[in-house]
């Protein structure tokens, strides 16, 4: 090594001084998110004891529901609250608001549940409307609102910040080119950084490799998505070699706040995971993966001294794993329902530890994946077991008032008339909705009343409306 090149790497291992030495007193301390889209799901104190079955350190909930922060009341998870995105262009002029809003949602709970991070928003950056954008320039000043409403209340152990996800990023690869995007680079992401700054609060990120790998399969490895394999990436400019997929969309985040003059940023993964199921038209999504990349992700969160990412190595990286249950009224592709390490019931989707404690070759063989490489053939979209009759009149209404004859064969005499079933007539009406309104964004979830299917409901003369993959 020359004089220069130890001059270097002198300033390198400078620069990191302070995460290295602040890593020991920063506690992984993996936690879980818990929503509650879904009319199924079980009581707030139930899904506390199985959070913490789970060995949780952390909870983050999407709101500040009076039941689940009464549940979390002494125990030891630290808690994070939301304030809802609607109402932050009003407190961000209004300080006695925010105050009220601390008073209401915050106060009566603190401390005997332990909250300790307060986000103000949830992805508002990745909402684009003409009223969208004017919310985004509310987001800081609401974030200072609220950070003094703390302090008048003389709370002082809970941070402040907001969780962003990946698309604040205008570039992401190589990571060294991470850049936020122009239209809030300068007017929004500095303002917020200096903000995080100040107050030593974290950039909380919503980061899901499933995203990048299910839209890229055939450029990106599957096992460098689920920290697995021996396949690397050395990043051109910077140099540094990449073993896995979110490594290196942290450090796109990193570059995109260095290049902002705030290097010096916590990262906080506010959402991760990897859903283990969904529609038949979608890649990856299955236990087998679910389980390997959650699994993957917290033996190398907790291990000990910290791994940290390559451009901030030995860093400690806190994380929310997405999600507690299957939420079954998420709207959307079939994966959205199914990221959860819980089914409604209060059964294991697999088995996990969150603390790392369990190895990964410890636990009992998982189901071979089916759907790694993408479906070829016909999908219908179908009535789900068990759906409400009552709801399901409505939805064929909507389904066959779409025009272009979307249930002429299901009118009497028509082919597919008979049998004359609720049922039957509700699996042809959204099988032709789909086939026909698919290509413009059409869904087959009808608010949870419809399922893709690829097994042929056709019968006789009558031939059900189909999708086709090739």
């Amino acid at each position: 090594m020359n004089g220069r090149t130890m001059k270097l790497f002198a300033l390198f291992l400078f620069s990191f001084l302070p995460f290295l030495s602040g890593a020991a007193k920063f506690s992984p301390k993996v936690g879980v998110n818990y929503g509650t889209v879904g009319n199924n799901l079980p009581k707030p104190s139930k899904s506390v004891e199985l959070i913490k079955s789970l060995k949780a350190g952390r909870v983050k909930i999407y709101n500040a529901e009076p039941e689940i922060l009464k549940a979390l009341s002494g125990t030891n998870l630290q808690v994070s609250i939301m304030v809802p995105n609607e109402i932050i262009s009003n407190i961000s002029t209004n300080q006695t608001m925010a105050n009220e809003w601390v008073k209401t949602n915050l106060v009566p709970y603190y401390p005997r549940t332990l909250i300790r991070y307060l986000l103000v928003g949830n992805e508002i950056l990745s909402f684009f409307s003409e009223a969208d954008k004017k919310v985004w320039h509310a987001l800081v000043p609401a974030m200072r609102k609220i950070n003094y409403a703390l302090k008048t209340y003389g709370i002082r152990k809970v941070k402040v910040g907001t969780t962003l996800a990946m698309d604040a990023l205008e570039s992401s690869f190589p990571p060294s080119n991470g850049t936020f995007r122009a239209d809030i680079a300068v007017s929004v992401m500095k303002p917020l950084l200096q903000f995080l700054s100040k107050t030593k609060s974290f950039y909380f990120v919503d980061c899901y490799p499933y995203f990048a790998w299910a839209q890229n399969s055939k450029d990106i490895s599957l096992d460098y998505a689920l920290f697995k394999g021996s396949k690397k990436y050395n990043d051109p400019v910077s140099g540094l070699t990449y073993t896995n997929l979110l490594d290196q969309m942290l450090d796109a985040v990193y570059f995109a706040m260095k290049r902002l003059g705030h290097p010096e940023v916590r990262i906080w993964i506010a959402e991760t995971g990897w859903p283990n199921g969904g529609d038949v038209d979608q890649i990856g999504g299955n236990v087998y993966n679910a389980a390997t990349y959650n699994r993957n992700l917290i033996q190398r969160l907790n291990a000990n001294p910290p791994i940290g990412t390559p451009a901030r190595p030995g860093v400690v990286l806190p994380a929310f794993i997405f999600a507690l249950f299957n939420e079954n009224q998420k709207g959307g592709p079939g994966t959205e329902r199914h990221w959860g390490l819980f089914y409604p019931n209060g059964s294991n989707v697999y088995p996990i530890d969150l603390k790392g404690e369990t190895y990964v070759s410890s636990y009992p063989p998982l189901p071979k994946p089916l759907n790694n490489e993408p479906y070829k053939g016909k999908i219908w979209c179908v009535v789900v077991k068990g759906a409400n009759m009552t709801q399901l009149g409505d939805a064929v209404s909507y389904a066959c008032g779409q025009g272009n004859g979307t249930c002429a064969a299901i009118q009497p005499r028509g082919k597919c008339y008979k049998p004359n079933s609720l049922i039957a007539h509700a699996s042809y009406a959204f099988s032709s909705y789909w086939a026909q309104m698919r290509s413009q964004g059409g869904t087959c979830f009808f608010n949870g009343l419809a399922e893709q299917t690829t097994i042929n409901p056709s019968h006789g003369k009558c031939k059900y409306p189909s999708v086709t993959l090739s």
